[in-house]
């Protein structure tokens, strides 16, 4: 069943998008700009077909109870983090639902999501973070669930919260040890050279490597980064805030699936946004 539900998650093209509405698991309020109302944005982000739309599990069946057999598949957030807030809590944790994998077999999940994060001077959210993914991997091959890993590097703001570290030789090994924990699929941050990336899909031993979005930048930026990250042999896209925080967030899906899927130039793909 791993390999049906990678079909479903995957495009025929063999690569994928999906797009992050799962920022209200973290409980911080810049997140939650576009998505107050998630049955309405799960609709509108459904309606441009992209491959998966990634939820946790309150919000996921908002997308399950859409009618038809082409909505996107669900891939099911099983983890909450309290890194993101500003100021930072006095005591930071990363835990994961209860029953991860058999709440997604329950929600018809294609996919369930964990970080493995790396933070400065926190080793115990590190150690939780690995102890989260060895629990679901057993788990993930007795239900046949494939395991995406999201290795993410971060560093210290002054302001409060951390933010992601681009490092490409902190990357890669945190890419490296998620694929020899047992991911199926790898999550992970574009590096800060993207020309580089792809010795951050090479370290990922031909697992599948998407790539995240992180945070609101221009149109064109994103677009023409995704690009080169294509070109760099991704496999495809996890985005959010670029494109539920859009004004136009079908017509952002439609254009980056055009260069995710049909290689597609930043020009052509513009012409979806107007």
């Amino acid at each position: 069943m791993k390999s049906a539900r990678l079909n479903r998650l995957f495009g025929v093209s063999g690569n994928c998008f999906d797009v992050a509405i799962d920022h209200g698991m973290f409980n911080e309020r810049t997140f939650l700009s576009g998505i107050e109302n998630m049955k309405t944005a799960i609709e509108v982000i459904a309606n441009a077909a992209p491959d998966a739309i990634q939820l946790p599990p309150g919000t996921a069946p908002l997308l399950q109870a859409i009618p038809g057999k082409h909505r996107p598949a669900l891939v099911l957030r099983t983890d909450i983090a309290n890194i993101y807030g500003n100021p930072l809590p006095s005591q930071l944790f990363s835990e994961m639902i209860d029953r991860a994998v058999e709440q997604g077999v329950a929600l018809d999940a294609a996919c369930v999501v964990v970080n493995l994060l790396m933070l400065p001077d926190q080793p115990e959210v590190y150690r939780a973070c690995v102890r989260n993914v060895n629990s679901l991997k057993r788990e993930c091959e007795i239900y046949g669930m494939p395991l995406m890993v999201e290795p993410l590097v971060m560093q210290d703001n002054s302001k409060g919260a951390y933010m992601v570290d681009g490092t490409i030789d902190k990357i890669l090994p945190l890419v490296r040890q998620a694929a020899e924990l047992g991911a199926d699929i790898i999550k992970a941050d574009p590096c800060d050279n993207v020309e580089e990336y792809h010795r951050v899909v090479e370290i990922a031993q031909g697992l599948p490597v998407l790539v995240r979005g992180g945070g609101r930048v221009s149109d064109q930026e994103i677009l023409i980064r995704t690009k080169q990250l294509m070109e760099q042999g991704a496999r495809g896209i996890v985005y959010g805030r670029n494109v539920i925080q859009h004004n136009n967030p079908g017509g952002m899906t439609r254009a980056l699936m055009a260069i995710v899927h049909d290689k597609a130039s930043v020009e052509q793909a513009s012409l979806h946004i107007g």
